[in-house]
């Protein structure tokens, strides 16, 4: 059976990790959307290479470049712009898989689209569970699709949890494994000095400029934890966090007989992307086999919320529920934004988004618009803190 997919987010990190996983298997999987914001230039190569049925991008003027380039060199793929073409794109019944790639809450509406058409989602954007993770599982049941998780964290969990869900409650406790980033060991005085580009140098994985940053602060883990707690079921006080500097060790999962099971690996994303692309088979990916005595030596230790404040905060809004974690979200994306265009200090990420979630009250959100809403009043609140006292 060969298998059509939209790839959503085609020109990040994830996006052409994907693709190299594809092309390594002409036969079984094919592409029917691409999409990208506005790295026309770089989605025009893949839609050369790929040919796709159709690309999607965020306004005209980039579909109109996208558009000239393609006719240019011959390629037939369809052009289109927008929310509700990049939802189309997702729902499309010419598709079966799903990738969620797309990085932020940009990416919560064409992922809500695959799950109410019933896709296999291979999702990769956090945020669509972190904002409105009842939401999301609600319309993954009610339509019968399938959840595969991406980011190899949970990747991890679900490769090492039980698959009959009547076992569930032998599971006692998750271990999301973390790197502790680029300032794991850096003196806490010299963390106000750190530039973007020292931000988004992370020692083990090659990410985007936003998830790099989130992982420097540890608030990707925080949202990790959040996406966690829906993805499997599982209440705040069964998600442990443990940095894990070598990223051989993805993640574990602990029963109740006392066993730990781990899920172990280069750092490289085309492992969780093959598994979840062929799931329950598995596929060559590309990826080098792990050798254990080449690492030599596997350590872990507790994160230090002093270091990583932003990490406690996601805890926090979990703890508290509701609208919580969209707000948190929303403000951490702010923050991050205006950190990477230097507006705003490194530690005053953590500062602006305490400040937001003590502003906005908390609500529970039943609709999509109803989280949209919030995610749009956090923002603006967010952006109103950096302008007034950064």
């Amino acid at each position: 059976m060969q298998y059509c997919v939209s790839l959503l987010g085609s020109t990040g990190s994830i996006g052409t990790s994907t693709l190299d996983v594809i092309a390594r298997h002409p036969g079984r999987f094919s592409i029917h959307a691409l999409t990208a914001h506005r790295n026309w230039e770089k989605l025009a190569e893949q839609c050369v290479r790929f040919l796709p049925n159709i690309a999607v991008v965020g306004d005209v003027q980039t579909a109109t470049q996208l558009r000239a380039r393609l006719r240019e060199v011959g390629c037939a793929t369809q052009i289109d712009y927008g929310r509700d073409a990049l939802a189309a794109a997702a729902s499309d019944s010419a598709c079966n898989i799903v990738v969620a790639a797309i990085v932020g809450a940009v990416g919560l509406e064409p992922t809500l689209a695959a799950a109410r058409s019933g896709k296999r989602i291979l999702l990769a954007n956090k945020e669509a569970l972190v904002m409105s993770g009842a939401l999301l599982m609600d319309a993954v049941h009610e339509s019968g699709a399938a959840l595969l998780p991406v980011d190899s964290e949970h990747n991890a969990i679900f490769q090492c949890f039980p698959r009959d869900p009547g076992l569930q409650s032998t599971v006692t406790q998750i271990h999301l494994t973390a790197s502790g980033g680029p300032f794991r060991l850096r003196e806490l005085a010299t963390l106000v000095d750190v530039t973007p580009e020292e931000a988004c140098r992370h020692p083990n994985w090659m990410m985007g400029h936003k998830i790099s940053v989130d992982s420097a602060t540890m608030m990707n883990k925080g949202l990790e934890v959040i996406e966690a707690r829906w993805l499997f079921n599982l209440q705040p006080d069964q998600i442990n966090v443990l940095v894990h500097p070598q990223s051989v060790i993805h993640s574990l999962v602990s029963y109740t007989d006392g066993s730990t099971l781990a899920q172990l690996g280069n750092p490289d994303m085309r492992t969780p992307i093959a598994h979840a692309l062929a799931f329950p088979t598995r596929i060559i990916s590309g990826v080098k086999q792990l050798n254990l005595a080449q690492v030599a030596t596997l350590t872990f230790e507790p994160p230090d919320y002093r270091r990583f404040p932003c990490l406690a905060l996601a805890l926090q809004a979990l703890r508290e529920g509701g609208s919580s974690s969209t707000v948190l979200n929303a403000a951490n994306e702010v923050a991050v934004a205006a950190f990477l265009a230097r507006h705003i200090g490194f530690t005053s990420i953590s500062a602006v988004v305490s400040d937001v979630l003590e502003q906005v009250q908390v609500d529970t959100a039943t609709t999509l618009d109803a989280v949209l809403d919030i995610d749009s009043q956090a923002r603006l609140i967010a952006q109103e803190t950096i302008t007034q006292y950064y």
